[in-house]
């Protein structure tokens, strides 16, 4: 049976995506189930991974059943994921041991300072590219460790295993048989030295972690098990994995030093690829691996917001101001300007380039006058004010301006918030025919690494705009706004927690 298709399954934040391409990159279906996070105290977020495994799977079964495709004819699967949600499961039972706990938990942040205050922070920053908060695994798995009766002693007997959700996933397709992770997931783990990409012995004794429960660390592109054949009908090599920012990287077609992409979801993540050279930033960005179909190291300098398209939700789901997202843009349109409001959906505290922790929400300037469409207009606002600050701190690392961005993502498809992206940016911001661009990176990769496509240059071929806006407002009122936005941000991170 001829191979005719590319599986692509993509696990966000709060959706588990499967969709199908074929040779052209064209997607030829997709099916997506959405799932709940639990959140039960200030600051924690956490899900169930059984559930997230569970919808990927009905997800993918929906797509191949649609398509009328048979299993058979899939060439490979690519896996991509929302990056740092950790999972640990028993290796005997392929049970979790507690709820995975999510990028977005701030359950570590104490951790975190003391690391922040001790004698190691500057050779572990180093030697990582990261920095050290609650965002990334180490402290997560750690923190799991020291709370779960008996954990550490199973871990290092090897009865309990640890990965990112893209470890899980493969786990559980493969029916237990590959435990394996990719450079992308790694290098967000505090565990792996960026520049050698192996799990470090230095990282694991400051997190405490046994080395029995890692995953094997593979290229983003390449051959490292195949699927059960009970659970998709057929085995099939599982053959790219890539997290998820870097994944739309590579569906973005963005193999080159100097492209620069931004994703639009439930957080905003811009990445700047900066080729095989390892550039430590200056302005409190973090370098990681960027997804390589070759042996050939590649890295990126990155800036992640957390709270983006998850504002929206909250106006949505929380308030009850929107009836859908889709009308957020609507809703921003019906008035001329955001009347002095500002929001700063600092939830879950501030990623790059603050790192607050202890950072709160705030809707400032609010007066008698304002309305449910002022919020609703500063809320996508804050996304692109957010946005501006990674631009801006790229800029500084890479020495030169960004004149054009690509985009992808939920929120990219939002035409106010691309227009004002531009207009805050002064940058040319260019959105493609495809924006589930995730999805689309992991097919590439899995599709290279099987002589399906022959060449990122194939691929880059496939690429097309589908519109591209164009900065309009004069540089005072881009400067009056965006200091109106550092002024709100002050406010956010003026916050503290009231003692107990």
């Amino acid at each position: 049976m001829s191979q005719q298709h590319i599986l692509s399954l993509d696990e966000g934040t709060s959706s588990a995506r499967a969709a199908l391409y074929n040779q052209q990159g064209a997607r030829v279906a997709i099916a997506s189930r959405e799932f709940a996070s639990q959140y039960p105290q200030p600051g924690w977020v956490q899900q169930d991974a059984n559930e997230i495994w569970r919808l990927q799977l009905e997800a993918a079964t929906e797509v191949l059943q649609a398509s009328w495709v048979d299993a058979r004819s899939v060439a490979a699967v690519g896996i991509t994921n929302q990056r740092e949600t950790l999972v640990v499961w028993d290796r005997h039972t392929g049970q979790p041991i507690a709820p995975a706990i999510v990028w977005q938990c701030r359950r570590t942040a104490a951790a975190c300072a003391a690391l922040n205050a001790g004698p190691d922070r500057d050779w572990i920053v180093k030697r990582t590219g990261l920095v050290i908060d609650p965002y990334f695994t180490g402290t997560k798995l750690q923190w799991l460790l020291d709370h779960i009766p008996d954990a550490r002693a199973r871990g290092e007997a090897g009865d309990l295993l640890f990965g990112n959700i893209d470890t899980w996933l493969i786990w559980k397709l493969s029916g237990g048989k590959t435990h394996v992770t990719d450079l992308t997931n790694a290098s967000r783990t505090l565990l792996m030295d960026l520049a050698t990409g192996q799990w470090d012995a230095d990282l694991l004794r400051v997190f405490d972690v046994p080395p029995a429960m890692l995953p094997r660390i593979a290229r983003s592109s390449e051959v490292v098990g195949v699927s059960s054949g009970d659970i998709l009908g057929a085995e099939i090599p599982i053959a790219g994995i890539a997290g998820d920012q870097q994944a739309a990287t590579a569906g973005q077609a963005c193999f080159s030093p100097g492209m620069i992409k931004n994703t639009y979801g439930t957080g905003c993540f811009c990445l700047l690829h900066t080729g095989g050279q390892l550039v430590h930033s200056s302005n409190r960005l973090i370098t990681t691996r960027a997804a390589s179909p070759t042996a050939q190291p590649q890295y990126a300098l990155e800036g992640s917001v957390f709270v983006a398209g998850a504002a929206i939700q909250w106006l949505r789901d929380s308030l009850g101001i929107l009836p859908a997202a889709p009308a957020s843009q609507h809703m921003a349109q019906s008035v001329p300007d955001a009347a002095g409001v500002y929001f700063v959906p600092a939830f879950v505290g501030l990623g790059a380039p603050h790192w607050d922790a202890d950072a709160r929400g705030v809707i400032s300037g609010l007066t008698r006058g304002a309305t449910a469409a002022h919020i609703v207009r500063a809320a996508l606002e804050s996304i692109a004010f957010q946005s501006r600050e990674l631009v801006d701190a790229q800029s500084a690392d890479a020495g030169t301006p960004i004149t054009e961005m690509r985009v992808d993502g939920g929120a990219a498809s939002n035409d106010f918030l691309m227009q004002f992206q531009a207009d805050i940016l002064n940058c040319r911001i260019v959105r493609p025919a495809d924006t589930e661009t995730t999805a689309l990176g992991a097919a590439y990769l899995a599709g290279l690494a099987v002589g399906y496509w022959q060449s990122t240059e194939e691929i880059a071929s496939f690429w097309r705009a589908e519109r591209v806006f164009e900065p309009r407002i004069a540089e005072s009122e881009r400067t009056r706004l965006f200091d109106g936005w550092r002024d709100a941000v002050a406010r956010a991170r003026s916050h503290r927690e009231p003692a107990h």
